[in-house]
């Protein structure tokens, strides 16, 4: 991704940033019209060409995964969107230093940097089922690369170890086994969480306008539904 360390900018954005996103788009309940998502695709990007078949295979499986387990949940969403996407950096695609797609420009480029995929498989597990607060979207540090990073999380109960779905492997690991990551901060529709001694700590959440809150704009501008989280 284009962000290197250090980020306290986005902390300071983030912390007022998030109440919309427990307006919009989380809910399960909420039924997609993908024929007027593609509409709206359409009309906002111009022809989506090979964007539009994995647009169509991303529907295909939120429409029959519904009812699997949530582990198996994870492994296909992370699966689906490393095998879709190709890394590249926001600078070459988009022409920006830093730029938060929505899982339809995602699809409709076949490629993103780490932010957007993370992104990708939360809307996607939101919408399969999977509780808001069992997801977080994590900054971590990837000691190996000595850049930072952003991974999916998923915690199958409030106090367990947390699993990280990666772009960078299809293995969904515990956070514990992950030694090369070193977590920064979290967040989701509900708030923002900074890493402690006693576990995770909840600091804050949504005031002010951010990068997420113009992403779900973009969600609803693309036809994706307003909804509560639950």
């Amino acid at each position: 991704m284009a962000v290197r360390f250090p980020i306290p900018p986005m902390l300071r954005w983030l912390c007022g940033a998030l109440l919309l996103a427990g307006l919009m788009l989380g809910g399960a309940q909420a039924d997609w019209d993908f024929s007027l998502i593609s509409h709206r695709a359409q009309a906002l990007y111009g022809p989506l060409g090979e964007g539009q078949q994995r647009i169509d295979d991303w529907q295909q499986l939120l429409a029959t995964q519904k009812q699997v387990s949530e582990l198996e949940q994870l492994n296909l969403v992370n699966r689906f969107f490393n095998q879709r996407m190709r890394y590249v950096e926001d600078i070459d695609l988009w022409h920006q230093a830093d730029y938060w797609e929505t899982p339809i420009e995602a699809l409709w480029k076949g490629a993103g940097d780490c932010e957007d995929y993370a992104i990708a498989k939360y809307f996607s597990l939101r919408h399969l089922g999977v509780a808001s607060d069992k997801l977080r979207i994590t900054y971590v540090k990837a000691l190996r690369q000595n850049r930072a990073h952003m991974v999916l999380t998923y915690y199958p109960s409030p106090d367990a170890m947390p699993l990280v779905l990666d772009s960078l492997t299809d293995i969904i690991q515990p956070a514990s086994q992950r030694t090369d990551l070193l977590p920064v901060y979290s967040f989701n529709a509900e708030g923002l969480w900074l890493p402690g001694t006693k576990g995770s700590q909840k600091v804050g959440d949504t005031k002010r306008l951010s990068r997420w809150q113009d992403l779900l704009k973009k969600m609803q501008a693309e036809g994706f539904p307003v909804e509560t989280t639950n």
